[in-house]
């Protein structure tokens, strides 16, 4: 279990971390306070405290840690810069939604020991195998476990623990592994021996049934049993010979077998637990697709309001929502400029009490992280409510900071017929809002024009109005002003000019391929419902972007779903807000490399094609069983930390997709059982619509007097699945993932006759 602390290549190279040291916590330019930070002996957790506080102190696990920025790399050290040199600061970023940790450390030594120390234990973590991982977890629980710190557990340790981990045994059961475990008769179990007690308790009697069935003695699997087991049960056809071989290689730990081409139910389990047994096909979490299409043939991960970290009436703005956004391979991100004092542009949600950034700023962070997750094109759809003057200077910014990055003309100066490809624009910023005149006139002077006039026809305001919500203090600020655009600014809008929309008709006549509409849910959703072949027909030749309604103060999210059924590539979402939304664009977004961008299905892509979504039945229309055998749970996370409560697990599958195809089921509900809950449910779904469909499968805590609750969840395109035996490892409400917590399932996937 202690691997990571005997590697030599682990931090103890750094004693300071071990030994502790103490830095500065600040939270803003009044808040500086010294902490002292340890890195406990499990070279895993870091504790700190004040040192006023005699007891109270806070721990942090490294695996929760992201990143860690050098120097002055967040609004709160960019504030303080005067005060402290870059190179005793740094900024530790935190997986999920949780905010930074900004430390300034006495020293330049002392910060460099710890950004290396820190960096190096997050590579460890991202090194380890599945079983490692495990490892690691049982020693984490062991460490909470052993209340006494001597190293040992005794009985009742053991219990507390096993409620603390989740599990309902009975005393007689646990007594006699605890017996059987406690190898040195001490009465306490060590180190090794947990782990072995552990092993004990997690037997996986669902996966050695699999092994039994296949296995000639039950012991081991020959290398024709494993080939047989790939064949029949995981439907792999080509090279089973090799990739069995593979199998056998990568996941057996014990040599004599090795050498026997065999595999024993340990390197089985190992299997089934890795990505190849996992049901997200492997080959599809790398980049996969054809990336030289026409942008509009893609859908385009995007995020609305990005600086905001909150709602969208007190908010915090802040340029972090920016690095978030695009660090989780976000391609779309929106500003909303408005004057500000001196001069400078400054970016809000206008008319609100959402704190203010400047527009400098976040096209800084644009040029420094836009191509850290992705090489593929990123789209600043910019809502302008700015003067002539400070529009100047907001292109002044975006080409002095952006430089090469920003396309400021079209591709090897020709104007083609179509949009370039993400593979054409790699590297590249391309700026949406209004043009003065298109792509073909030479650009002149700035125009008074009644189309740039109106308030530009994304302004959320003017939308509450569409949704007649009826409410006078609103409505006043809807002014159709007529708006002056500055040459400079229209001059940097290539591929991405804003137009109001006219209808299906009137854009099939007149509009530009480079020309893009912004619709509002509320009217993205009338247009399906009126005429949803028209729409998938308007995004095959260009892009579209739907966005949140103005009502929705709270930040919440729209289902994606229904706009990408039409074909909308820029699907804008509060990226901060989890939910079900959010786990379907990043369940969608999980393949294809996490680039941002996902090729559209073939029969969204042609003009010769009539897709209607309410009504897909269309001449290759080939629909599909999905069966769905929900076996077993493992390690489920507890959702109530209240003493001795345990969960009732249920497992929902639904479907999202197409209407004929949004369906769920879910499973009975296991009384009492969070760590080994045993299923064998069957739910079975038609898809009628593949190539469009997620799965997404949610745990859930039953409670028959209120809500359930939620537990874990994992979504990914039916595209992606991979059937057989296959293990999901689930993922919290931010979408981080929680080890060791997984379900085991059965796929099956046939043809409906």
């Amino acid at each position: 279990v202690h691997y990571l602390l005997s590697d030599p290549s682990s931090p103890s190279s750094s004693p300071s971390m071990f030994v502790g040291t103490v830095m500065r916590k600040i939270k803003s330019r009044t808040w500086k306070k010294h902490r002292y930070f340890r890195l406990q002996e499990d070279c895993m957790t870091i504790w700190y405290k004040s040192k006023k506080a005699a007891n109270a102190h806070s721990t942090f696990s490294v695996g929760d840690v992201e990143a860690v920025r050098e120097g002055h790399q967040s609004e709160v050290l960019l504030s303080i810069a005067d005060e402290f040199p870059p190179d005793r600061c740094f900024t530790l970023v935190f997986r999920g939604r949780r905010g930074n940790l900004d430390l300034v450390a006495e020293s330049a030594g002392e910060a460099q020991s710890w950004i290396k120390g820190i960096r190096k234990l997050i590579d460890n973590l991202e090194n380890m195998g599945q079983r490692e991982k495990l490892d690691q977890w049982i020693c984490d629980w062991f460490k909470k476990a052993d209340k006494n710190r001597d190293g040992q557990m005794n009985f009742k340790e053991v219990r507390d623990l096993l409620k603390m981990m989740n599990v309902d045994m009975n005393e007689h059961h646990a007594l006699r592994l605890f017996t059987m475990a406690d190898k040195s008769q001490s009465g306490t179990l060590e180190d090794d021996e947990f782990v072995l007690f552990y092993k004990m308790l997690t037997q996986r009697e669902d996966v050695l049934r699999v092994f039994q069935e296949y296995s000639g003695n039950g012991q081991k699997l020959t290398l024709q049993d494993l080939k047989d087991f790939l064949r029949e049960e995981q439907l792999h056809e080509d090279g089973i010979q090799q990739y069995a071989l593979k199998l056998i290689e990568r996941y057996e730990p014990s040599d004599t077998a090795r050498m026997l081409q065999a595999m024993t139910f340990d390197g089985f389990l190992m299997y089934l637990t890795s990505p190849e047994g996992s049901i997200f096909n492997p080959s599809m979490v790398e980049l996969y697709q054809d990336m030289t299409q026409p942008l509009c043939h893609y859908f385009i991960s995007s995020s609305h309001n990005t600086y905001l970290l909150e709602d969208q009436i007190r908010g915090h703005s802040s340029v972090e929502g920016y690095i978030r956004a695009l660090k989780r391979g976000c391609r779309c991100v929106e500003v909303d400029c408005w004057d500000g004092p001196n001069g400078e542009p400054i970016v809000y949600h206008g008319h609100t009490f959402t704190s203010k950034i400047f527009f400098k700023d976040v096209v800084t962070v644009l040029g420094n992280y836009a191509f850290k997750a992705s090489q593929y094109p990123v789209i600043l759809s910019i809502e302008n409510h700015c003067s002539v003057e400070q529009q100047k200077l907001m292109a002044q910014h975006l080409t002095q900071i952006l430089g090469d990055k920003l396309l400021k003309s079209p591709l090897d100066g020709k104007i083609l017929i179509s949009l370039p490809s993400p593979e054409d624009l790699k590297g590249k910023i391309l700026l949406k809002g209004k043009k003065i005149g298109g792509l073909e006139d030479g650009m002149n002077g700035v125009v008074d024009d009644p189309l740039m006039g109106e308030v530009s026809d994304e302004e959320e305001t003017a939308e509450i109005d569409d949704d007649h919500h009826r409410n006078d203090s609103i409505r006043h600020r809807v002014k159709k002003s007529k708006q002056h655009l500055s040459k400079e600014l229209s001059d940097c809008v290539v591929y991405c000019k804003s137009v109001h929309f006219s209808g299906f008709k009137h854009s099939q006549i007149h509009s530009k391929f480079y020309e893009i509409s912004s619709f509002t849910e509320s009217k993205a959703r009338k247009h399906i419902r009126e005429a949803g072949a028209e729409f998938v027909l308007h995004n095959v030749r260009q892009l579209s972007r739907v966005y949140p309604s103005g009502l929705r103060t709270d930040s919440s999210n729209f289902n994606p779903q229904d706009m990408w059924n039409a074909g909308c590539q820029i699907v804008a979402l509060n990226f901060q807000t989890a939910g079900v939304e959010m786990d379907q664009n990043d369940g969608l977004f999980s393949q294809n490399g996490h680039c941002g961008y996902i090729l559209k299905p073939a029969f969204m892509r042609k003009i010769d094609e009539r897709f209607d979504p309410e009504n897909p039945q269309n001449d290759g229309y080939k629909p599909l069983s999905l069966s769905i055998q929900v076996i077993s749970g493992q390690q489920l996370p507890k959702v109530n930390m209240k003493e001795g409560s345990i969960i009732d697990p249920l497992v929902r599958v639904e479907i999202h997709g197409v209407p004929l195809d949004q369906a769920k089921q879910e499973t009975r509900y296991i009384d009492n059982n969070g760590f080994n809950p045993v299923w064998y449910d069957t739910l079975q779904f038609t898809i009628h619509v593949p190539e469009l469909a997620l799965v997404r499968f949610v745990v859930e805590d039953y409670d028959k007097t209120s809500k359930n609750d939620f537990v874990g969840q994992f979504t990914l395109p039916f595209t992606c699945i991979q059937p057989g035996y296959r293990h999901i490892h689930l993922l919290s409400k931010d979408g981080t993932s929680i080890t060791p917590s997984s379900l085991f399932v059965n796929v099956r996937i046939t043809n409906v006759n």
